[in-house]
This record gives C-alpha cells, structure tokens and sequence, in this order.
C-alpha cells in the first residue's frame, strides 16, 4: 500500500514539473519567433517600420519615428520577457520554480499560464504591490513636508 501511495504522490509533482516546462518552453517558441521575425523584417527593410525610399513630410516623418519608437520599445519588452522565461526554465531545472518566493507555496497554475516567470503567488504579489504602494505614499509625504521644513 505505501508503494502505491509513494508512486501517486511522486507521479503528481512529475507532472506538474512536465506541464509547466512544456508551457514555459512553447511560451518561449512564440516570443523567440516574434522577436526573429521582427528582427528579418528590420534587416530586409533597413529601418524599423517606414520604408527607406518613401518621401515624408514632417508629420509623416514624426508619426513614422514615433511608430518606429513604439515597435522598438514592444521588441525590447518581448526581449525582457525571453530573459525572464529562461530564468524560469533554469528555475524549473533546479527545482525551484511555481513555488512562491515569500510563503513556499505552489502558484496557481492559471497565474503561470499568464505569467509564466511569476515568483510570487497572487497574495503574496498583491500585499507586496500594497506595501510599495503604501512606501511611495510615505515617501511623498516627506518629500512635501521637507519643503516647509526647509524655508
């Protein structure tokens, strides 16, 4: 009977660890292929989204800078994400992944699939965001208090 029971409880673990490198690993796929094709597309085009040859005025120009800003920036993001999904993987191979940093507990599944480098369970990210919060508001505070101090 322990067998049994030692073999279910060590099958759970097992598959959770294969579902969440499969996610991990085909959440990467995606973003690497967005990055590589965006990249083919800069190289082929010689320029982020306006084409080199066209004539612009000078709000074309700026609406085309500022698009270009803007794909620029969503290429820089998409990389972040990339770096952060490969510290997760590394997590997962050490065995410290889909548990939460502050309390140990299991992250909800539904919270990885949304965000799949998460290192905090949803409590424990929502009372860390209110005391940043509550942090910035004290030191707003001071800062305005300071100025009467200071005349």
């Amino acid at each position: 009977m322990k067998k049994t029971t030692n073999v279910a409880t060590e099958a759970t673990p097992k598959s959770r660890y294969t579902e969440l490198k499969r996610m991990l690993e085909e959440r990467r796929r995606e973003i690497q292929a967005e990055v590589q094709g965006k990249m083919r597309d800069v190289r082929s085009e010689g320029t982020w989204g306006s084409k080199t040859n066209e004539v612009f005025d000078a709000v074309e120009s700026s609406e085309a800078d500022i698009q270009d800003d803007i794909e620029f920036a969503l290429i820089q993001m998409k990389s972040e994400t990339l770096n952060k999904i490969n510290d997760a993987l590394i997590r997962l191979e050490q065995g410290d992944y889909g548990n939460c940093f502050e309390c140990g507990e299991e992250i909800a599944e539904k919270r990885l699939r949304a965000l799949p480098f998460a290192v905090r369970c949803k409590d424990c990210e929502e009372a860390r965001e209110v005391a940043e919060q509550r942090e910035r508001q004290m030191a707003a505070r001071r800062g305005t208090s300071s100025l009467f101090f200071d005349m």
